[in-house]
């Protein structure tokens, strides 16, 4: 899009920030009038996109998130607003709209921010003080965005010393310090040092609507904080009449020297600066903590450090900023009153983040665009690389060829930025993102073989994409057509007019390597056009550093740690205008496990808003994603290799209980089957209650004491934490007199197909896709929908029907969505109107996943239909009683190995 059109752009959305929201024709006579005053030359057309645009943002919604505060919160911010002036947050706001953010969507940053602001010590108040808070977030959701937003605000309160504390790699500190130079410095830092001599102050971002008031950086966009630079630019400082702020590395050396370099001040007498307000945000809460590869003494160092900065300051805020409600300060000590007791405890206030209703994230991937049937929207599955490259290999693996399903993602993202092309899209950044290998030798040699293929395909379009159908003749070619068939078929542009583009699209698109030995991927000098780029690494590919116009992934990993796994999902994020175009290749592995802590952490976010109704504390938010089931896993993988069982207290309460993995063991699968027949033949007594439903048949008012038999009779996998009977038959044996005495159960059976009589009764099982890893520990895991066996919207059996609906109406008001749009509803909305716990039984034929090359382990799956079970859990009126689990973490390992730290990992370690 050209420059005029940008522009246009800027001036409309400016020019409705303020204003309600305009009808068709409205929009369309305001556009038409401003261009004809600032961008005659664009057409009709031009205009028409513009206002189509424009609609397509209207209609993005975001919430304003949730809290939970402290007995002793003290608001002040409303009445501390008349004499705060805005400088920095309009500047902000203004920034955002330019660069295209939603109007709801900057209202909300503004009203969220206040409620963070409004959360931290009043900046006036000139009595010690500090506070500790946490803000939860979702992966590429924006958390940047949002403290930017915050810094802006508390420098216009009165916070004179900022520290925001960004990843634990250079390039991930040096992207962040970019950033807040274009949100709140408005100068870039790096080139305004380069050409201080000169004078130059090189004007960027918000610097471009008011350069004035220019806070002082004591770090720069080329180096962390260094005690000499820092010492030099304290001249600017001005006795705080505008704010300070710095960016640093999370690293034990960089906070030794900065709080060196603040000791020493102060004992010359200069306690000017420890005397300010102090706003320290940390963007890595979730990282180098706990159970990173840094070693707990290392992070107790790191933690330490922190404390000792805040506490330097008589006035001070510590605001954490994590991605998933899975936090380690939250997950990872041994007990509850340690998590209480941690420095960095948010002791004073959680806040959830609302992403806005246009965000693509997990559970638009891994939940809505997982259907029970058919193909994922767009998830692809990775079956063929086990013989070229396997997900485990050596330093000095040969790599000679590709995988097919990767050489196919390639073309894909080729014929995918032809499109975005021809959508108006030439000037925008694109970007493919492959990450299969830990080891930067094995990542260069990827590079390499990606560099030849796309040398091939560029010169099959350079001489024969101009020839119209006869062009289909070259192989290459041919092979692009095949893949638009297959993956974009209901794009609004045919073949030709694709073909016709293809060379203008991918002529210049090139293959780079990111990692700890080379780093080729810098977007900042492209011209008119956006870069097209197939991004090849691991670690620092995996955390926090952005790619532009992510379109296309392929993603080969098999990471053990959960917050590891969640930040390697860089294909998070805002996908305005090609998100129908976007494809993640992965292992079903690996899909399944994002599947299932996308639910587990959406029930948290759930969970955060209704505490807030209930006006719990941060201390109740902890225990409950502490004792939330989801966290077993989550504890089991994290705390592999500590060479010890590990205790967790866990809530049933609202909760859903379901055998992802079952043993295989003829003598387990044999037992199972024999009490299954056993509980149908007795709730096929005549008293029962029992009518078909679209799930299969339902049986009503039954006793507990049957559900109680099966389950003790149940042989359970050792690698099910999650359903091992005994602490299941606890919660519920508390609860058999009252909440839990009678039971609906569901015995699922589909539609169509043959009946099948192993359980007495007929049954027409559904079959589940298995991990061929798995069957040779001797266990299986169901896989491919979330890493449950039922599926969605299962729980609403036995539900009161009005009850039900009303619930759903309640969710589609919570989440913005309009009448006539498709929702895919969670199962936990229908466990908060259940009366009766639900108990379902399943019959279950075990599969191999398509195109699986595994053969040997697929002769292990039990060639009959296999017995698994879940429970569906009413909310009880004693929620906060919980049972005890023991996770075995030494057999984890076993099972799934050591996590692998990845070269990049082990360069910064060695630098630290």
């Amino acid at each position: 899009m050209s420059d005029t059109y940008n522009t246009l752009t800027n001036v409309v959305d400016s020019a409705l920030y303020d204003q309600p929201r305009k009808t068709d024709d409205e929009l369309r006579s305001l556009i038409k009038g401003l261009a004809a005053a600032i961008a005659p030359a664009l057409s009709a057309d031009d205009l028409e996109r513009l206002a189509r645009e424009i609609e397509v943002k209207q209609g993005i919604k975001a919430g304003l998130g949730a809290i939970v505060d402290s007995d002793d919160f003290e608001p002040w911010l409303d009445d501390a607003k008349p004499s705060i002036d805005p400088f920095y947050w309009n500047r902000y706001r203004k920034l955002l709209l330019q660069n295209g953010l939603p109007k709801d969507v900057v209202i909300a940053t503004d009203k969220v921010t206040d409620k963070i602001l409004s959360r931290l010590g009043n900046p006036e108040k000139h009595v010690p003080w500090d506070r500790r808070g946490m803000v939860v977030g979702h992966v590429q959701s924006g958390k940047t965005a949002n403290y930017t937003g915050l810094i802006c605000k508390a420098a216009d309160a009165g916070y004179r010393l900022i520290i925001v504390i960004a990843g634990i790699h250079n390039n991930l500190r040096n992207q962040t310090q970019a950033r807040i130079d274009e949100g709140f410095i408005g100068r870039d830092t790096g080139k305004a040092l380069e050409k201080k001599k000169a004078g130059a102050k090189h004007t960027i971002g918000v610097g471009h609507f008011d350069p004035n008031k220019t806070p002082v950086s004591l770090t720069n966009t080329l180096r962390d904080f260094n005690k000499a630079t820092a010492s030099t630019n304290t001249s600017e400082i001005e006795s705080y009449k505008v704010p300070v702020v710095l960016v640093i590395k999370k690293n034990h050396r960089t906070l030794s020297n900065l709080l060196d370099w603040l000791r020493d001040n102060s004992a010359r007498g200069d306690r000017e600066m420890i005397d300010q307000p102090m706003l320290l945000i940390d963007d890595e809460a979730d990282n180098a903590s706990i159970n990173t590869k840094y070693g707990k003494k290392l992070v107790t160092t790191i933690n330490g450090q922190i404390r000792d900065l805040l506490n330097l300051f008589h006035r001070s805020c510590y605001v954490g900023y994590t991605a998933t409600p899975f936090a380690n300060i939250f997950i990872d000590p041994d007990q509850d009153d340690e998590m209480f007791n941690e420095d960095l405890f948010p002791r004073d206030f959680i806040i959830g983040l609302d992403a806005p209703s246009n965000y693509f994230g997990p559970s638009k991937i891994f939940v809505d665009g997982l259907p029970d049937e058919g193909q994922p929207l767009w998830l692809r599955y990775i079956a063929d690389n086990e013989d070229i490259l396997p997900i485990k290999h050596k330093i000095d693996h040969e790599l000679d060829a590709l995988p097919a399903s990767l050489i196919k993602a390639l073309r894909a993202f080729l014929v995918a930025r032809t499109v975005r092309n021809l959508r108006g899209q030439r000037s925008a950044h694109c970007s493919m993102l492959v990450n299969a290998s830990r080891f930067t030798a094995v990542q260069g040699k990827i590079r390499n073989r990606l560099h030849e293929i796309i040398e091939r395909i560029q010169n099959a379009v350079r001489i024969n994409g101009s020839k119209g159908p006869a062009a289909l003749r070259d192989p290459e070619i041919a092979a692009l057509k095949a893949v638009w068939s297959e993956e974009y078929p209901d794009t609004e542009f045919d073949w030709p007019e694709i073909q016709a583009e293809l060379l203008d699209a991918i002529a210049s698109a090139k293959v780079v390597e990111v990692n700890s030995r080379a780093n080729d991927l810098d977007y900042s000098n492209s011209g008119e056009r956006g870069q097209t780029v197939i991004a090849v690494g691991g670690f620092s590919l995996s955390r926090g550093l952005t790619l532009e116009g992510l379109t296309v992934t392929w993603f080969l990993r098999n990471s053990i740690m959960y917050d590891t796994l969640m930040q390697m999902g860089r294909w998070f994020g805002y996908r305005g205008g090609y998100e129908d175009l976007c494809r993640i290749w992965m292992p079903a592995e690996a899909i399944d496990w994002y599947a299932f802590i996308a639910n587990a952490a959406e029930e948290l976010h759930d969970e955060l808003r209704t505490m807030e109704k209930a006006k719990a504390t941060p201390r109740m938010f902890g225990l409950a994603v502490r004792s939330h089931p989801a966290s077993l896993l989550v504890t089991a993988r994290n705390k592999m290799g500590s060479g010890k069982k590990i205790t967790a207290l866990v809530g049933l309460s609202n909760k859903f209980v379901e055998t992802s993995r079952v043993s295989i063991k003829t003598s387990d699968l044999n037992a199972n089957l024999e009490i299954a027949k056993a509980f149908v033949s007795r709730i096929s007594d005549t008293h029962y209650d029992k009518q078909p439903t679209s799930w299969g048949l339902l049986v009503s008012n039954v006793s507990v004491k049957l559900i109680d038999e099966f389950l003790a009779g149940w042989r359970n996998a050792e690698q099910g934490v999650s359903t091992d009977p005994g602490p299941v038959r606890s919660y519920i044996r508390a609860r058999q007199l009252d909440e839990l005495k009678n039971w609906d159960v569901l015995i699922p059976s589909l539609q169509n197909g043959s009946d099948d009589f192993t359980l007495g009764i007929p049954v027409i099982p559904p079959s589940r896709y298995v991990d061929l890893h798995d069957l040779k520990n001797g266990f299986m895991s169901f896989s491919g929908k979330k890493m449950r066996v039922a599926s969605r919207g299962i729980e609403k059996a036995g539900v009161d029907h009005k009850r039900a609906g009303m619930a759903e109406q309640r969710y589609r008001e919570e989440k913005n969505k309009t009448d006539g749009e498709r929702v895919n509803y969670p199962d936990s909305i229908y466990r908060r109107e259940r009366d009766n716990g639900l108990f379902i039984l399943h019959l279950v034929n075990a599969t191999a996943p398509d195109g699986s090359e595994h053969e040997d382990a697929a002769k292990l799956i039990p060639s009959d239909p296999v017995i698994a079970w879940g429970i569906s859990l009413p909310v009880s009126s004693r929620p906060a009683e919980r049972v005890e689990y023991v996770v075995n973490t030494v057999r984890y390992q076993e099972l799934f190995g050591e996590e692998d730290e990845d070269d990049d990992q082990e360069a910064a370690l060695e630098a630290s």
